[in-house]
């Protein structure tokens, strides 16, 4: 399915997200989501997952600021997704850093995401190869990882989207790139946790390969006409929320190269 079609799909059916996201990310993510065309739903809470999950159009999970209760709430939402046919996307933030936080990462890739999505750093060390990652920012290039996405796709039969300058996906038998962006778009908080809220609207939509892709693609257009008229992060948020709305289907395509 075409990233023009997924876009257009996603904006006439307005998919439902129910997006486990971290303390950070919540506001922009949101209103990511929203700007794209989809709307969002942070809902966290165990005790409603196995209700709210099976409505929804897809699932993401970030892992970026953990608890107890949360871990439970995401592996149940998860496990509830898997049993239901909700397509679902893990972002396993900084996974490496702790003990506590490898091991939710496990139990969730356990139950295989629909997609994968991460840095480079985050991608190998899932695949269990060292990296360089410092905390949620990816010291590894998109090439070092790309035979560990690579890999992991294979074994666990997910999509998996490496981000950087130039993103990568695979689902282990095909692959592709996506260029473009801003050099500005690291510098906003939580501006990746709000792209796996993104592709969950898109996973809603259409085949997981092709929802990773578009999302990659939405956001690198829509970071560029940012970059056009920001002056700093402080502007680029704004105008990244507005480039997001105003992005057409047919500007996607220029940006994934096969």
């Amino acid at each position: 399915m075409s990233a023009q079609d997924l876009l257009k799909s996603l904006r006439d059916n307005t998919p439902l997200v129910h997006c486990i996201t971290n303390y950070v990310a919540m506001n922009i993510a949101a209103n990511v989501v929203l700007a794209a065309g989809a709307s969002p739903a942070m809902v966290h809470a165990p005790e409603e997952t196995a209700d709210f999950t099976p409505i929804c159009g897809a699932l993401t999970i970030n892992i970026g600021t953990l608890s107890t209760p949360w871990v439970e709430s995401m592996v149940a939402s998860a496990r509830t997704a898997r049993e239901k046919n909700v397509p679902w996307v893990l972002d396993p933030v900084a996974h490496f850093i702790s003990d506590y936080r490898k091991d939710a990462a496990q139990k969730l890739m356990a139950l295989r995401p629909t997609i994968l999505r991460g840095n480079a750093s985050e991608i190998l060390a899932m695949a269990g190869e060292t990296g360089a990652g410092k905390g949620a920012d990816s010291g590894d290039s998109v090439g070092a990882a790309q035979a560990a996405a690579t890999s992991l796709a294979q074994e666990y039969g997910s999509v998996v989207a490496i981000t950087g300058p130039v993103d990568f996906v695979t689902d282990g038998a095909q692959s592709a790139n996506v260029a473009g962006g801003s050099d500005i778009m690291p510098k906003v908080t939580a501006l990746g946790c709000s792209q796996t809220a993104l592709m969950g609207a898109y996973a809603a939509c259409g085949p997981a390969f092709d929802a990773a892709l578009a999302t990659l693609a939405h956001f690198k257009v829509a970071g560029a006409k940012a970059a056009q008229h920001a002056r700093g992060p402080g502007s680029f948020q704004m105008h990244f929320l507005d480039a997001l709305y105003a992005t057409t289907p047919d500007e996607l395509t220029g940006v994934i190269r096969a």
